[in-house]
């Protein structure tokens, strides 16, 4: 019997130890992916796409959600260490935005591990990170910003992309919402391309 629970605790730690491992693997690939800020003409320049869900998705997929959200705070927390410009505010908001869009996604995918069941999941956590982003944004990020830009001027930078921003609210609806609905598909859609081939390696 004790040489049982003796085998049983190895196994368990050395099965920890691998999914420490992955998640610290995942988390460093989504930090160096978080550095590459891909501009879009149509949003405001402060607007830039970055990849970094796809490492969290593919762990919550693999290895369920908590290891998700740790992709995302470990991520956050490298960027803050070597590039933080925004006094952590930005890496917050987009912990909070990205987790609740791999977190989600991930449940849903490991109840039902189909094409539909992932389809389904990554749609619910788009929508999640819609809604997420709308409160950070108006909470957060842009109260934030104002204390070094007026609201005015950011307005300003923001109707030179799409005249229909005149106020802190269409700024909202008609970029920030619209930002992460593109981003979610982008990240969606490789993450649909490439998991499949990436699992058997993180499993």
């Amino acid at each position: 019997m004790t040489n049982k629970m003796t085998l049983a605790g190895q196994m368990t730690r050395k099965s920890s130890t691998k999914t420490l491992t992955k998640v610290s693997i995942l988390s460093v690939l989504a930090y160096l992916i978080m550095l590459v800020e891909i501009p879009l003409f149509f949003f405001p320049s402060f607007l830039t796409i970055d990849l970094s869900d796809i490492p969290a998705l593919i762990g919550g997929f693999t290895l369920g959600p908590g290891a998700a959200v740790a992709i995302q705070l470990v991520k956050n927390i490298l960027h803050v260490i070597t590039k933080n410009t925004t006094g952590g505010v930005g890496e917050l908001s987009n912990f909070l935005v990205g987790s609740v869009f791999v977190v989600p996604a991930s449940i849903i995918y490991l109840k039902n591990k189909t094409k539909n069941g992932a389809v389904l999941g990554m749609f619910v956590g788009i929508v999640s990170m819609v809604l997420m982003g709308v409160v950070s944004n108006y909470y957060i990020t842009l109260p934030f910003y104002t204390k070094f830009m007026p609201m005015d001027q950011i307005i300003a930078m923001s109707a030179a992309a799409n005249g229909a921003i005149v106020d802190m609210k269409t700024l909202i609806l008609y970029a920030f919402v619209p930002f992460n609905i593109l981003k979610g598909t982008v990240v969606s859609i490789i993450t649909g391309l490439f998991y499949k081939k990436l699992a058997p390696i993180l499993k």
